[in-house]
Protein backbone atom coordinates (compact mmCIF):
# COMPACT_ATOMS: atom_id res chain seq x y z
CA UNK A 1 0.00 0.00 0.00
CA UNK A 2 1.60 3.32 -0.85
CA UNK A 3 1.08 4.84 2.46
CA UNK A 4 2.58 1.93 4.08
CA UNK A 5 5.51 3.10 6.35
CA UNK A 6 6.39 0.49 8.49
CA UNK A 7 5.84 -3.13 7.19
CA UNK A 8 7.38 -6.26 8.92
CA UNK A 9 7.40 -9.90 7.36
CA UNK A 10 8.39 -13.10 9.05
CA UNK A 11 9.55 -11.75 12.22
CA UNK A 12 11.47 -13.92 14.63
CA UNK A 13 13.13 -13.32 17.76
CA UNK A 14 14.86 -14.80 20.69
CA UNK A 15 15.85 -14.26 24.07
CA UNK A 16 18.61 -16.66 24.67
CA UNK A 17 18.21 -19.86 24.02
CA UNK A 18 14.20 -19.31 23.73
CA UNK A 19 12.33 -18.29 20.81
CA UNK A 20 9.99 -15.79 21.00
CA UNK A 21 8.33 -14.24 17.88
CA UNK A 22 7.45 -17.23 15.50
CA UNK A 23 7.30 -15.27 12.14
CA UNK A 24 5.30 -12.83 12.71
CA UNK A 25 3.64 -9.68 9.93
CA UNK A 26 2.43 -6.79 10.16
CA UNK A 27 2.01 -3.41 8.65
CA UNK A 28 1.30 0.12 9.93
CA UNK A 29 -0.08 3.14 7.49
CA UNK A 30 0.99 6.69 7.93
CA UNK A 31 -0.96 8.67 10.60
CA UNK A 32 -2.50 5.78 11.79
CA UNK A 33 -2.74 4.15 15.80
CA UNK A 34 -2.21 0.29 15.57
CA UNK A 35 -2.27 -1.57 18.78
CA UNK A 36 -1.00 -4.80 20.03
CA UNK A 37 -3.59 -6.68 22.34
CA UNK A 38 -2.60 -9.70 24.28
CA UNK A 39 -2.29 -11.72 27.48
CA UNK A 40 1.29 -11.45 29.11
CA UNK A 41 3.78 -13.44 27.65
CA UNK A 42 2.56 -13.12 24.13
CA UNK A 43 5.50 -11.43 23.43
CA UNK A 44 4.30 -7.71 22.58
CA UNK A 45 7.53 -6.36 24.28
CA UNK A 46 9.79 -8.54 22.28
CA UNK A 47 7.84 -7.53 19.00
CA UNK A 48 8.71 -3.57 19.90
CA UNK A 49 12.72 -4.78 20.88
CA UNK A 50 13.23 -6.27 17.68
CA UNK A 51 11.98 -3.87 16.06
CA UNK A 52 14.18 -1.50 17.37
CA UNK A 53 17.00 -4.07 17.26
CA UNK A 54 17.34 -4.66 20.84
CA UNK A 55 16.86 -8.33 20.45
CA UNK A 56 18.25 -10.95 18.03
CA UNK A 57 15.49 -11.28 15.36
CA UNK A 58 15.55 -12.31 11.73
CA UNK A 59 12.70 -11.59 9.00
CA UNK A 60 12.07 -8.68 6.94
CA UNK A 61 11.53 -5.04 8.43
CA UNK A 62 10.81 -2.27 6.05
CA UNK A 63 10.38 1.30 7.23
CA UNK A 64 9.49 4.30 4.70
CA UNK A 65 10.42 1.98 1.69
CA UNK A 66 14.26 1.05 3.35
CA UNK A 67 15.12 -2.26 4.84
CA UNK A 68 15.85 -1.47 8.69
CA UNK A 69 16.39 -5.01 9.57
CA UNK A 70 20.01 -5.99 11.21
CA UNK A 71 21.11 -2.04 12.29
CA UNK A 72 21.65 -1.13 15.29
CA UNK A 73 19.29 0.72 17.43
CA UNK A 74 20.74 4.23 16.90
CA UNK A 75 20.48 4.42 13.29
CA UNK A 76 16.81 3.04 13.56
CA UNK A 77 16.39 5.48 15.64
CA UNK A 78 17.65 8.11 12.95
CA UNK A 79 15.45 6.96 10.53
CA UNK A 80 12.35 8.26 12.33
CA UNK A 81 10.87 5.68 14.77
CA UNK A 82 10.62 6.36 18.39
CA UNK A 83 10.29 3.77 21.11
CA UNK A 84 8.73 4.18 24.62
CA UNK A 85 10.02 1.38 26.96
CA UNK A 86 7.04 0.01 29.71
CA UNK A 87 10.43 0.79 31.95
CA UNK A 88 10.58 4.77 30.61
CA UNK A 89 13.81 4.68 31.07
CA UNK A 90 14.31 8.58 32.00
CA UNK A 91 17.61 9.64 33.15
CA UNK A 92 16.81 10.11 37.04
CA UNK A 93 20.29 12.51 38.15
CA UNK A 94 19.08 14.85 35.32
CA UNK A 95 16.09 17.82 35.41
CA UNK A 96 12.97 17.52 33.55
CA UNK A 97 14.53 20.07 31.34
CA UNK A 98 17.51 17.90 30.50
CA UNK A 99 15.76 14.66 29.96
CA UNK A 100 13.89 16.62 27.34
CA UNK A 101 16.58 17.87 25.75
CA UNK A 102 18.41 14.49 25.15
CA UNK A 103 15.71 13.59 22.53
CA UNK A 104 16.43 15.76 19.81
CA UNK A 105 18.01 14.49 17.21
CA UNK A 106 20.46 17.70 16.62
CA UNK A 107 20.64 20.71 17.79
CA UNK A 108 18.52 22.29 15.88
CA UNK A 109 14.61 21.50 14.97
CA UNK A 110 13.38 21.25 11.68
CA UNK A 111 10.79 23.88 11.51
CA UNK A 112 7.87 21.62 11.68
CA UNK A 113 8.98 19.68 14.33
CA UNK A 114 8.01 19.46 17.75
CA UNK A 115 9.37 21.87 20.62
CA UNK A 116 9.66 22.12 24.22
CA UNK A 117 7.03 24.42 24.62
CA UNK A 118 4.30 22.07 23.16
CA UNK A 119 5.59 19.27 25.20
CA UNK A 120 5.01 21.45 28.37
CA UNK A 121 1.63 22.48 26.93
CA UNK A 122 1.07 19.00 25.96
CA UNK A 123 1.86 17.86 30.14
CA UNK A 124 1.87 21.23 32.48
CA UNK A 125 2.84 18.97 35.29
CA UNK A 126 5.99 18.71 33.33
CA UNK A 127 6.40 22.10 33.03
CA UNK A 128 5.95 23.23 36.44
CA UNK A 129 8.57 20.91 37.51
CA UNK A 130 11.21 21.68 34.63
CA UNK A 131 14.24 22.02 36.73
CA UNK A 132 13.50 19.06 39.32
CA UNK A 133 15.36 15.87 39.21
CA UNK A 134 13.49 13.43 36.71
CA UNK A 135 14.19 10.34 39.52
CA UNK A 136 12.01 12.36 41.89
CA UNK A 137 8.88 12.42 39.65
CA UNK A 138 6.30 10.33 40.13
CA UNK A 139 5.64 7.67 38.05
CA UNK A 140 2.77 9.28 36.47
CA UNK A 141 5.15 12.13 35.61
CA UNK A 142 8.04 9.51 34.39
CA UNK A 143 6.01 8.55 31.67
CA UNK A 144 4.51 12.05 30.51
CA UNK A 145 8.47 12.79 30.32
CA UNK A 146 9.21 9.10 28.62
CA UNK A 147 6.70 10.52 25.82
CA UNK A 148 7.71 13.79 25.31
CA UNK A 149 11.21 13.19 25.20
CA UNK A 150 10.10 10.88 22.09
CA UNK A 151 8.41 13.79 20.32
CA UNK A 152 11.36 15.55 20.21
CA UNK A 153 12.82 13.12 17.89
CA UNK A 154 10.09 13.93 15.79
CA UNK A 155 9.68 10.40 14.97
CA UNK A 156 7.28 9.45 11.85
CA UNK A 157 6.45 5.99 13.93
CA UNK A 158 6.24 5.87 17.77
CA UNK A 159 6.62 2.30 19.17
CA UNK A 160 5.15 2.83 22.82
CA UNK A 161 4.82 0.00 24.95
CA UNK A 162 1.94 0.01 28.04
CA UNK A 163 1.86 3.60 28.89
CA UNK A 164 -0.97 3.20 31.31
CA UNK A 165 0.46 0.80 33.14
CA UNK A 166 0.08 2.33 36.69
CA UNK A 167 -0.98 5.43 35.96
CA UNK A 168 -4.59 7.35 37.61
CA UNK A 169 -7.23 7.24 35.71
CA UNK A 170 -6.44 11.37 35.15
CA UNK A 171 -2.88 10.47 33.78
CA UNK A 172 -4.76 7.98 31.88
CA UNK A 173 -6.69 10.58 30.02
CA UNK A 174 -3.87 12.67 29.28
CA UNK A 175 -1.83 9.86 27.43
CA UNK A 176 -5.31 9.37 25.55
CA UNK A 177 -5.26 12.83 24.37
CA UNK A 178 -1.21 12.93 23.76
CA UNK A 179 -2.25 9.84 21.41
CA UNK A 180 -4.97 11.49 19.38
CA UNK A 181 -2.55 14.49 19.53
CA UNK A 182 -0.16 12.59 17.94
CA UNK A 183 -2.97 11.11 14.94
CA UNK A 184 -3.41 14.49 13.98
CA UNK A 185 0.20 15.22 13.41
CA UNK A 186 0.15 12.14 10.95
CA UNK A 187 2.86 10.32 13.62
CA UNK A 188 1.80 6.76 13.42
CA UNK A 189 1.60 4.93 16.51
CA UNK A 190 2.25 1.01 17.17
CA UNK A 191 0.95 0.72 20.65
CA UNK A 192 1.03 -2.43 23.27
CA UNK A 193 -1.87 -1.89 25.69
CA UNK A 194 -2.96 -4.08 28.37
CA UNK A 195 -6.15 -1.76 28.75
CA UNK A 196 -8.49 -3.51 26.00
CA UNK A 197 -11.01 -0.64 26.01
CA UNK A 198 -8.34 2.42 25.67
CA UNK A 199 -6.69 0.67 22.72
CA UNK A 200 -10.37 -0.36 20.74
CA UNK A 201 -11.11 3.58 21.52
CA UNK A 202 -7.90 4.89 20.04
CA UNK A 203 -6.31 2.63 17.33
CA UNK A 204 -7.86 2.01 13.99
CA UNK A 205 -6.99 -1.37 13.52
CA UNK A 206 -5.78 -4.26 16.01
CA UNK A 207 -3.36 -6.96 16.12
CA UNK A 208 -3.75 -9.85 19.04
CA UNK A 209 -0.70 -11.60 19.84
CA UNK A 210 -0.87 -15.20 21.33
CA UNK A 211 2.37 -17.37 21.57
CA UNK A 212 4.49 -15.21 19.70
CA UNK A 213 2.62 -14.99 16.51
CA UNK A 214 -0.79 -12.84 15.74
CA UNK A 215 -3.76 -14.62 16.21
CA UNK A 216 -6.13 -11.46 14.97
CA UNK A 217 -5.89 -8.44 12.87
CA UNK A 218 -8.99 -6.32 12.07
CA UNK A 219 -10.81 -3.25 13.10
CA UNK A 220 -11.82 -2.29 16.65
CA UNK A 221 -15.59 -3.61 15.71
CA UNK A 222 -14.63 -6.56 14.24
CA UNK A 223 -12.42 -7.85 17.29
CA UNK A 224 -15.34 -6.87 19.88
CA UNK A 225 -17.65 -8.90 17.46
CA UNK A 226 -15.18 -11.80 17.50
CA UNK A 227 -16.37 -13.93 20.94
CA UNK A 228 -14.03 -16.65 19.98
CA UNK A 229 -10.97 -14.91 19.60
CA UNK A 230 -11.79 -12.55 22.51
CA UNK A 231 -12.22 -15.66 24.61
CA UNK A 232 -9.03 -17.73 24.38
CA UNK A 233 -6.74 -14.90 23.87
CA UNK A 234 -8.11 -11.62 25.29
CA UNK A 235 -10.48 -13.13 28.41
CA UNK A 236 -7.52 -12.44 31.32
CA UNK A 237 -5.92 -9.07 29.52
CA UNK A 238 -9.02 -6.59 29.11
CA UNK A 239 -9.62 -4.16 31.71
Amino acid sequence: MADTLLSVSGLQAWYGQSHVLQGLSLDVQRGEIVSILGRNGAGRSTLLKALMGLVRSTGEIRFAGASIAGLPTHAIARRGIGYVPESRDVFPTLSVAQNLSLGRQGRRQPADGWREDEVYALFPALAARRKVAAGSLSGGEQQMLALGRALLGNPALLLIDEPTEGLSPQMVEQVAHYLTLLRSRQVAVLLVEQKQVIALDLSQRVYVMGRGEMVFHGTPAALEADVAVQAEWLALASA
